[in-house]
């Protein structure tokens, strides 16, 4: 083991003492990552409901399956932009900071809402805690342009052998209502790598599956640098027709990271397309200036913690922190006393779904309702009518 292998040698001097407890202490981990108390140095100051916006910070790659005709094209769209987003979920913490931090815990009703517009139009997020226990995020973008839409829901199992390990329980949905078009798409199981260094990044494994109602189903296999050989964050891909799986239509193979070649059949086809994705700049989100934003958005919610954090100051943070913790505990002894629960603004659940129902069985995915309280689904109804509550301030304020 060389010197910057050893145990905690990412780690400043001052810090390795609280990194050593932390490592100690997930030793025999095992739920959800919102119950896993982290040192300070490795806290991030962006909440979890955030991370909805990594689905479609390339809206023009979001949105063209929809400018394509051919419905074996348009799978291969898909495909395509779903894998441009992991770089952006699973790797660009750890590129901004160093090493991948801890998000803060969401507290239930907390939003997150925003917009992209560029080339591609407005597109729209909408991103909400709808459940506290377990903890589940929900979400909902649309580019009503193109007519692209995507929702879904995830929650999070932990459990630590020689890294933390991490099942995300729940899908995404992505529709393109012109061509009566949906695609079901599984989430990716990771581990933390670099725990015993001191610097934490994220490493995808196993498969997952999209498969779309126009008879189309891609597997893309995970595979990260072993001891001996193998590239860091490298994946395999495969689009197939539903149910004959070596017939091959497309293959892509590279680096989720890095770059990454699609080719026609088998794995030495001819190369019809490429993606690189350090050469592919990000479109920023715009947000409400936090004195605008609910009191339930984000980064106006946490926006002490966060300061707490920017400068160091644990007292501050915890301090902060706790506030929050303690606002939302009276909020739910005051629901149970009177018998209610908290409404959630712009998801609901449903008992049945029939994109899960028709396409769940082909790749295996089942509901686990029980680990996300519930399925849940982007309220169209109260949507509309937050949008004219919104719309009838503004126009009071004009």
């Amino acid at each position: 083991m060389s010197t910057n292998e050893k145990e905690g040698a990412g780690v400043s001097a001052q810090n390795r003492g609280s990194w050593s407890a932390f490592l100690k202490s997930i030793a025999s981990f095992s739920g959800d990552l919102s119950s896993l108390t982290a040192p300070p140095f490795i806290l991030s100051s962006t909440s979890l409901v955030e991370f909805s916006s990594y689905w479609a910070e390339h809206p023009s790659i979001f949105v063209a399956p929809a400018q394509e005709e051919d419905p074996q094209k348009r799978a291969l769209l898909v495909l395509k932009w779903f894998l441009s987003t992991l770089k952006q979920q699973y790797a660009s913490r750890s590129e901004k900071f160093g090493n991948e931090k801890k998000p803060l815990n969401p507290f239930l009703g907390e939003l997150f809402l925003g917009k992209w517009e560029d080339e591609a139009g407005t597109t729209e997020l909408v991103s909400e805690q709808v459940s506290h226990h377990p903890p589940v995020t929900a979400y909902h973008i649309s580019n009503k342009k193109y007519g692209v839409y995507l929702q879904g829901y995830n929650a999070q199992k932990a459990s630590f052998s020689r890294t933390i390990n991490v099942k995300q329980i729940g899908h995404a949905v992505f529709a393109i209502p012109a061509y009566d078009e949906t695609y079901l798409i599984t989430l990716p199981n990771l581990h933390i790598e670099g725990l015993i260094f001191g610097s934490p990044f994220v490493e995808l494994n196993d498969k997952t599956y999209i498969t779309s109602s126009s008879g189309y189903t891609a597997k893309i296999d995970y595979s990260g640098k072993g001891w001996l050989s193998g590239k860091k964050n490298s994946f395999t891909a495969t689009m197939y027709p539903t149910g004959k799986e070596k017939e091959v239509l497309y293959t892509i193979t590279g680096q989720w990271t890095k770059t990454f070649e699609i080719t026609e059949g088998a794995k030495k086809g001819k190369v019809v397309d490429s993606y690189d994705t350090e050469a592919s700049t990000t479109t920023p989100l715009t947000i409400a200036p936090i004195e605008e934003q609910d009191p339930y958005e984000s980064r106006r919610a946490w926006q002490k913690v966060a300061a707490g954090i920017a400068i160091g100051d644990m007292d501050i943070t915890g301090e902060e922190k706790s506030k929050i913790e303690e606002e939302q505990r009276e909020l739910r002894r005051q629901e149970k006393a009177e018998g209610r629960t908290w409404e959630r603004r712009y998801f609901s659940l449903v008992e049945n779904d029939a994109v899960l129902e028709t396409l769940g069985p082909v790749i295996g995915l089942l509901p686990e309702a029980d680990k996300t309280g519930g399925i849940w689904r982007f309220d169209e109804t109260k949507a509309n009518a937050l949008q004219s509550k919104t719309t009838e301030k503004t126009e009071l304020k004009a």
